[in-house]
This record gives structure tokens, sequence and C-alpha cells, in this order.
């Protein structure tokens, strides 16, 4: 009688941690759209498609949106793309890719945090797709935070 109820709670955990992983595929993959934009923005030399926004054209152009030459945006597409397939890996059951996943959106995190400092009090000025950005690695993070680690049992094949 334990035993099924055992089971049938383990299920029912399993379920919402599919979903939540799900969930974070999904956030990563539109983190990935928009720094794949950015990215082919900052390596065409193209305006970015800002509107009437002042704020957008100073943070992509100034010397805080590349390093060592690379666009921001670029490493922002290995991140964003490293997180939904360690997310992806997380819902089909892969116990160490959440663990992965984690890293990955801790990092990003921290990332953010420094854009979000030098958009706002270095450069005084605000770039919406890099604000998208920041909401979804606020998002990723609160997932992070909110889905309970997976048990340390061997992953399934």
């Amino acid at each position: 009688m334990k035993n099924k109820a055992k089971r049938r709670a383990e299920a029912e955990g399993s379920k919402v941690q599919t979903v939540l992983n799900t969930i974070a595929a999904l956030i990563a993959l539109a983190g990935l759209a928009d720094a794949t934009y950015l990215a082919v923005i900052a390596l065409t030399g193209e305006a970015a498609a800002c509107g009437q926004s002042t704020g957008c054209f100073e943070v992509l152009g100034s010397s805080y949106a590349r390093i060592a030459g690379i666009p921001v945006a670029a490493l922002g597409v290995v991140g964003y793309f490293a997180a939904f397939t360690f997310a992806i890996f997380a819902v089909f059951g892969y116990k160490r890719a959440w663990k992965v996943f984690t890293l990955t959106v801790w990092t990003m995190f921290a990332a953010t945090l420094w854009f979000l400092y030098v958009q706002a009090f270095v450069l005084h000025a605000f770039c919406r797709f890099c604000l998208f950005s920041a909401a979804l690695t606020f998002l990723l993070a609160g997932l992070v935070v909110a889905t309970p680690a997976p048990d340390d049992s061997e992953d399934e094949e």
C-alpha cells in the first residue's frame, strides 16, 4: 500500500518536473531567438529595430557590446543554446543535465546583473532587446529556484 502511494507521488513529482523543464526549454528558446537577432545585427553592422528608442542604439553601439571583439550577443547565443539543450535533456530524464542547466543559468544570471548595471549606471541607456533577455534570464533563474532538484539516482537511459 505504501509502495503504491510512494510511486504515485514520484510519478506526480516527475510530471511537474517535466512540465517545469519544458517551460525552461521554451524560455531558453525565446532567449536564443533574441540573442541570435542581436548577434546577426552586430555581425552585419545593421541597425536594430529599436523604433524611436535612442537608448537601444547607445547600448548596442557601446564598447560594452563586445568582449575581445566578440559581440556579447554571440555569447548570449551560446548561453541560451546551452540552457535550451540541457533543459531538453532534463525533460527526457537526464538528471545530470539539470545540474549543468542550473550552473549555466546562474552564470547567465551573473552576466545579466553585470549588463544591467552597465546599462543603468555607466551608459544611462537601456536596450529593449537586452531587457527582454534579462527578463528571460530572471525567469530561468526563478525556475531553477522553484524546481526541486532531481534525486541523485542514475540517469535513465
